[in-house]
């Protein structure tokens, strides 16, 4: 009876979908920080999220991950872990990955990412050409 159980559960785990932001987007897919509230992103930022419960990214000095297995419409990243090159555009990314760990939904329109934190606050992601 335990090996039956057993194997029905192998069995089911296998078949779940993924429900978490990494189900709505293709493992390929980069997404470009084009705004951070209201205000224009000018240093190139990127968020990918290429297996469930994997995140990856290009902050502008640094490459970061973080763990994300919230189901649809949330997302809770962290904590997120980056190399440690100094760069001039430092103070950006330490703001970004602040606001980054605050986000608490998140959801997909075309070629849009939009995530929101509780506090109203936006990061708006663009899908980059192939």
């Amino acid at each position: 009876m335990f090996k039956f159980a057993l194997i029905l559960t192998l069995a089911l785990t296998g078949c779940l979908k993924d429900e978490t932001i990494s189900g709505r987007t293709a493992p390929s897919d980069v997404w470009v920080l084009s705004l951070i509230g209201e205000a224009a992103v000018t240093e190139r930022i990127t968020i990918r999220f290429p297996e469930q419960g994997r995140v990856t990214g290009e902050a502008p000095c640094n490459s970061y991950f973080a763990e994300q297995s919230a189901p649809l419409p949330w997302i809770d990243l962290g904590p997120i872990g980056a190399t440690r090159r100094a760069c001039p555009a430092l103070e950006l990314e330490t703001r970004y990955f602040g606001l980054l760990e605050r986000m608490a939904l998140v959801e997909t329109l075309g070629d849009t990412l939009l995530m929101t934190a509780d506090d109203g606050m936006t990061l708006t992601y663009r899908l980059e050409a192939p």
